[in-house]
This record gives C-alpha cells, sequence and structure tokens, in this order.
C-alpha cells in the first residue's frame, strides 16, 4: 500500500497545473477510502515544482494591473487569483504531509480536504482565465506564500498561525468588496466564483484554528497570547484593517487573537 507521505510528495512534485489538480483530487479520494498507509517515512520536497514557464518575481517588481475594468486588468487580477489558490494547494499539502505523524489522522484529512478544495478553486480561475484569453503562467507572480510556509517548517504551530490564520484569514478580509467590484463590472460567474471560494475559505481558516487551539491546549498555552508572539516572531508583514469579523468569528478567529496586533 502506498504512504500517504509518499502519494503527498508526488503530488507535491507535480508542476503540470492540471495535472496536480487531477493528482490533488485523486489523493484526497484515495485517503477518503483508506486506501494510503499512515505512513510519514517519505520526507516533504523543500520547495513544490511549479509551471516552468511561470516567472517568479519579488514582489516589489510585480507589475502593475492596470485600469479597472479592461481587459489587461481583467486577466491580472484572475492571474494573481490563480497563483494564490495554485500555491494554496501545496501550502495544504505540504501541511498535512510535514506534520500529520506528529498531529494525527484528523489533521491529514482535514488538511486534503483544503487541498482539494483548493484544487477545484484553482481549476474554476484557471476556466475563467481562458475565457478571457490567457492561462496561468501567461504573467509573472511573486513567492510570498510559500517562502512563509517555508519559514514556519520546523513547528506545525508556527505554520498555523501563519498560514490559515493570517494569510488565508486575510483572504476573508478581502474577498467580499472584491465580489462586489466584479458584480459592479457585470461579472457575474466571476462574482458566483469569489463567493464560492469565500464559503470554502471559511472552513479552512476554521480547520486551521481548530487544531491550532487544540494544540496550545494539549501544551498548557494560552492560544490567543501563542498566536500573538508566533505571528511576530514569523510573520514578516503587518495585519491591516478593515477585518472581516464575522466571518473570522465563524471560523473560530475571534478579536482577541488580532486586535492587538493590527
Amino acid at each position: 500500500m502506498t504512504s500517504v507521505s509518499a502519494a503527498i510528495r508526488a503530488v507535491l512534485l507535480t508542476g503540470d497545473p492540471r495535472g496536480k489538480v487531477m493528482a490533488t483530487r485523486e489523493l484526497a479520494r484515495a485517503w477518503r477510502r483508506d486506501a494510503l498507509a499512515f505512513d510519514f517515512a517519505t520526507e516533504m520536497p523543500e520547495r513544490p515544482a511549479w509551471p516552468e514557464e511561470l516567472e517568479l518575481l519579488p514582489p516589489n517588481r510585480m507589475p502593475k494591473r492596470g485600469k479597472g475594468g479592461s481587459l489587461r486588468s481583467a486577466i491580472a487580477l484572475w492571474h494573481s487569483l490563480a497563483h494564490i489558490e495554485f500555491a494554496a494547494i501545496d501550502l495544504a499539502l505540504d501541511m498535512a504531509g510535514r506534520f500529520g505523524e506528529q498531529m494525527g489522522r484528523g489533521f491529514v484529512g482535514d488538511f486534503l480536504a483544503v487541498a482539494a478544495d483548493e484544487a477545484m478553486h484553482f481549476a474554476l480561475i484557471d476556466r475563467k482565465l481562458h475565457t478571457l484569453g490567457a492561462h496561468y503562467g501567461a504573467l509573472p507572480a511573486h513567492d510570498g506564500l510559500w517562502e512563509a510556509a517555508h519559514g514556519t517548517r520546523h513547528d506545525v504551530a508556527a505554520r498555523l498561525a501563519v498560514v490559515p490564520m493570517v494569510l488565508e484569514a486575510r483572504g476573508l478580509d478581502v474577498t467580499p468588496a472584491m465580489r462586489e467590484r466584479v458584480l459592479a463590472l457585470g461579472d457575474l460567474q466571476g462574482a458566483r466564483i469569489l463567493e464560492r471560494i469565500l464559503d470554502d475559505e471559511i472552513r479552512h481558516v476554521a480547520a486551521g484554528t481548530k487544531h491550532f487551539v487544540a494544540l496550545c491546549h494539549s501544551q498548557g498555552k494560552v492560544p490567543e497570547i501563542h498566536w500573538k508572539m508566533l505571528v511576530k516572531r514569523h510573520f514578516g508583514g503587518t495585519l491591516k484593517p478593515p477585518f472581516n469579523d464575522s466571518a473570522r468569528l465563524t471560523a473560530g478567529l475571534s478579536r482577541d487573537f488580532y486586535a492587538g496586533v493590527a
């Protein structure tokens, strides 16, 4: 029987976008069928494979999107979202493969389900890009998401604090306004995609928060205090309002976590 760690590593090292989407979905199905051994002898790669044509730039060298409402602006928006979702597949897979032995079966199942959701999100956005005459890899992207993950590769609490509870939680804040801008341009299909992503991301943040809080309690730590310490140590950016407090609260991320950090 194939080990879950070997299966995860194989998907992480799949750079072709369609191939990664299909492999992620099959991996999640295999886990649900109990067709993978709970074995973590296979190490995760230092970084995942991405499309060969994708040009990675530092965040401060990323080109401007152009004026809102133009085709160029629309392509830039959806390409940036495609990159976020593609990287999110790898973040969820790496979470399950790197920390699964320590955290247990429920943790692995939660993050393989997150990876399958992210794969579906990417597929929806990539299809949207094709309707605009573009594709993922046609524009440059930056490596900030993976760098944040790589910096927390030795500490599951830090990874949970930074990735689901900061980076993904930020999506809860910005997606509603983005959806309204897309809707104002008459793009009903795009608005529906963003609505679906928002609904799913609430569950993703909730999964990360649940496991972070449980880990803190098992170690006798106060979750809110420990989270603030880890964010200060491992997150290079700043937490900026406005916050989608209702969505964050639904995900278990109360203001007690982030009020004093923003």
